[in-house]
């Protein structure tokens, strides 16, 4: 199975010419020779540009790599316009399967004899088509007089199957990479995997993906950034979901942006707002916001408002990574090397024996020239290329939890390119980032932590007499069961070393009485046989 798949994806990288896009200086003799080898997988589509070709090739190989093409879209500074461009449209203009299909879909997992029961209107070309699902639009009969424009979310047929196949070959191709690569044991690529596998396959439940809707609704209820629209819950099931229908600009049509009037340096700096908000503030955050599931809403462009959709993919962080990571955001902004080397080694996510000053040195060098510059001058996909070659010289391991963190800013920087290039990313986190540290310690922390313990501690109040007096008479007691305890113990090792000594010396008297026996002195044989006795019967007892 998992050879096949390789083969499968070899033959359609090759049948769609993209060892092209291989540089010559990185192809070997031997992998030219293999190539020439391989004369039945010929490049079968010569006459089209090579960003249709690669996004042909992505969409043919399924979800997982329909996935990767999209994070490349939002990296314009890495690739020429028109790949970009062709790329983009994985985003939201993957091929749909049959819409007659996915009534029939929606009707068996709602237990509907027809599908007019529910809805007063349903249309089976779909609005909008994925990798993993495709939407629908439908107008909800709420009551006899009110209907809800709605949008129905289809899981693809057959599509677990598919992902579950690359998986398994992502599985191999990650225990070879531990195995074999250099970097394999630093790198941990079957943590990263597992992780990815988690993500993938929890975006296939589509009652999950309403959970997180809810709760990232709730999170930013009454917010001037970000929307969230209404899930209808009782019409949701593991392969479908029924949510509210939004009217709004994709965030990748800037000309409509700029036609309507919206001030863009305001949404770009939202963007970023609602990145760390997200993180810092509520621990959950959406970690897939390529441009194909972000919108902007219509009303007030002068106070422009994102909408988000497409919640199967979201990531949270614990105290300590949050904590780690706010921390070093903040360092960097100071340009305080030397604490971000120091937090690296605190963490544990370098080796203990690294030289903090070699280290410092080295961020310093990565990160300085990024400073005071407008993200259009900044590639941050460079400064990862050389915090990674970092990372390697001093043995920092991959962290799987942050992955999809990482995998978000990625997309943060993309469509803050697009929408306000002249964007100064670290002024506009770096408030953020300081007052969320400042909450965190200090007397506003410890008041806020003991708000929240208050009902526990109310409700312990009236017990802590009687918890008092049953320490204070049990005490006593306990002190003097531990003494006996300690007392023991120390008896018993003390009968241990007499054992240990006695068995030691029962060993040696038979080996000397036996030495003597040979060697022809029979009473000082049995003198030291009998002395061993006496040992062996000392240590038994």
């Amino acid at each position: 199975m998992r050879i096949s798949r390789f083969y499968q994806i070899q033959k359609t990288l090759l049948q769609f010419g993209l060892d092209e896009l291989i540089p010559q200086q990185w192809q070997p003799w031997y992998a030219r020779l293999a190539r020439r080898c391989l004369f039945w997988l010929r490049n079968r589509h010569p006459d089209q540009p090579v960003g249709v070709r690669l996004r042909l090739a992505l969409q043919s190989l399924g979800p997982v790599w329909i996935k990767f093409g999209q994070m490349l879209s939002t990296r314009r500074d890495l690739f020429p316009p028109q790949l970009a461009d062709e790329l983009a449209k994985l985003q939201d203009k993957v091929p749909p399967f049959d819409g007659v299909l996915a009534q029939q879909l929606i009707e068996q997992a709602l237990e509907l004899d027809s599908i007019t029961q529910l809805f007063d209107s349903f249309d089976t070309v779909p609005l909008a088509s994925a990798s993993i699902a495709q939407v629908h639009s439908a107008r909800l009969r709420m009551t006899d007089d009110n209907v809800a424009d709605v949008v129905i979310k289809v899981i693809r047929p057959d599509i677990r199957q598919q992902i579950l196949a690359d998986l398994a070959l992502m599985d191999t191709l990650a225990d070879a990479a531990a195995r074999f690569l250099p970097d394999g044991k630093r790198l941990r690529p079957r943590e990263v995997v597992q992780e990815y596998r988690k993500t993938i396959l929890d975006e296939l439940d589509l009652q999950r993906e309403a959970a997180n809707a809810i709760q990232l609704r709730r999170n930013f209820d009454g917010s001037d950034s970000l929307y969230i629209p209404f899930v209808y819950s009782d019409y949701s099931r593991a392969n479908v979901m029924v949510m509210e229908r939004i009217y709004g600009i994709p965030v990748s049509d800037i000309a409509a942006l700029h036609a309507q009037g919206t001030d863009m340096e305001l949404l770009a700096k939202r963007g970023v707002e609602v990145f760390f908000t997200q993180v810092f503030r509520d621990s959950f955050f959406h970690a897939d916001m390529h441009p194909g599931n972000i919108f902007v809403s219509r009303d007030t462009p002068a106070n422009p408002k994102y909408i988000g959709i497409d919640c199967g993919i979201v990531g949270t962080l614990n105290a300590e990574d949050k904590r780690y990571l706010a921390e070093n955001f903040v360092a960097f902004f100071n340009r305080d090397y030397k604490k971000v080397a120091q937090l690296h080694v605190d963490s544990g996510w370098v080796p203990a024996h690294t030289k903090v000053e070699e280290f410092e040195s080295a961020i310093r060098t990565v990160c300085e020239p990024i400073f005071q510059k407008p993200l259009a001058e900044i590639s941050f996909g460079h400064v990862l290329l050389n915090l990674f070659n970092t990372a390697r010289r001093f043995e920092m391991q991959v962290q799987p939890q942050l992955v999809l963190l990482q995998k978000t800013l990625l997309y943060i920087e993309g469509l803050g390119r697009q929408l306000y290039p002249q964007l100064d990313l670290w002024k506009t986190a770096k408030p953020f980032l300081e007052n969320w540290v400042k909450q965190q310690v200090g007397l506003p922390a410890v008041w806020r932590q003991i708000k929240d313990n208050l009902p526990f501690w109310a409700e312990k109040l009236p017990q802590m007499p009687n918890l008092l007096h049953q320490y204070l008479e049990q005490g006593p007691k306990q002190q003097r069961q531990l003494l006996q305890l300690l007392t023991q113990l120390q008896q018993q090792q003390a009968r241990a070393r007499v054992q240990i000594v006695s068995a030691t010396f029962a060993a040696a008297s038979l080996i000397s009485a036996s030495i003597v026996f040979f060697q022809g002195s029979m009473a000082l044989a049995v003198l030291l046989f009998a002395g061993s006795i006496g040992f062996a019967i000392k240590a038994l007892n």
